[in-house]
């Protein structure tokens, strides 16, 4: 009887061996995990930009570039710089495993590599690689996006699901081949990028991209440019839709509970609010009373102040 499996805890192996990465996969797949596999550096690198994986097994010794570099390089990079990387090494006398902790490594394991030590090492940091997830989809649900690429060519090499939706909603555009993956920067924000890029090296600040579909505008601001290798760009939706489900999410509300508490945290009326919802002054002030009682405050100016408090801080969370 096979294992389930564990949603979310994806390991990428990576070994030059062919008969060591089949043992590895094989003991993490009935163990539950979904397992991912590259045979050199380079292509560790590029699995590990796309598939976000949750933990990496990396052998140290590896012809060209090494394990070494290899998670060096990792480090350098928004997308993969938190995620675990357990070495396996040769014995510790051999100066591997130092090396692998001054590369970056969070833990290691030595050869020959006994299956069982190996999958206590994994299950061990598998906590860590679900807090990072964890601060992915908390910035999703704030209405919060960041997408990574790499300046010289323009390309996308890492993206929050949300992100995603949004650049193919705004954009109209597809991946290659009709895919869910947007590889390639839309010339509009190649150009702001390249703007902002320029105005900062003069010390200056250039403004944010916006761009509109319908009442919605996206807006595009430079989370990070000092990374020679990868820039970062934060997204944020404006929107009445991305607020209302910030605060379902939030507060566990329900629709029309968050959108009477978002049109109270913009300063409107029950009036106001019953004429925008289509309902009578009597049922607002209904959810007005839901809502004071769910958020234990005992106003409604207190209710919309709460709402903005802790919005705003949810998103400065889900940015650190």
């Amino acid at each position: 009887m096979s294992t389930p499996r564990r949603p979310g805890h994806v390991v990428l192996i990576v070994d030059d061996a062919p008969e060591n990465l089949a043992a590895l996969h094989d003991t993490l797949d009935e163990s539950g995990y979904t397992v991912l596999a590259a045979t050199s550096g380079p292509a560790a690198l590029d699995q590990a930009c796309r598939e976000l994986p949750d933990l990496i097994l990396l052998d140290a010794t590896m012809p060209g570039m090494d394990g070494f570099e290899t998670c060096r390089r990792l480090r350098t990079l928004q997308a993969t710089r938190n995620i675990p990387v357990i070495f396996m090494t040769g014995p510790v006398e051999s100066g591997e495993t130092a090396a692998a902790f001054d590369a970056g490594g969070t833990d290691y394991i030595t050869k020959p590599i006994r299956q069982n030590d190996m999958l206590a090492r994994v299950a061990a940091h598998m906590p860590a690689a679900r807090k990072m997830n964890q601060a992915r989809n908390a910035m999703d649900a704030f209405g919060n996006a960041l997408l990574a690429v790499t300046p010289h060519n323009g390309r996308i090499v890492w993206q929050t699901p949300l992100a995603r939706q949004w650049m193919q909603e705004y954009f109209a555009l597809k991946g290659a081949g009709g895919g869910s993956e947007l590889r390639t920067m839309p010339l509009a924000l190649a150009a702001w990028l390249a703007a902002t890029a320029q105005a900062r090296r003069k010390g200056h600040d250039y403004p944010p991209l916006s761009v509109m579909r319908g009442v919605s505008r996206l807006e595009f601001t430079a989370a990070d440019l000092s990374n020679h290798e990868q820039w970062m760009i934060a997204l944020r939706e404006e929107s009445e839709c991305a607020q209302v489900q910030a605060l379902m999410a939030l507060f566990r509300m329900t629709l029309r509970e968050a959108e009477v508490l978002h049109w109270l945290s913009r300063g409107r009326t029950t009036e106001d609010i019953g004429s925008l919802l289509g309902a009578t002054t009597h049922m607002v002030d209904s959810y007005v009373a839901q809502i004071c009682n769910k958020l234990h405050v005992d106003t409604r100016g207190a209710a919309a102040a709460l709402a903005t408090e802790r919005l705003r801080a949810g998103m400065a969370e889900a940015l650190i």
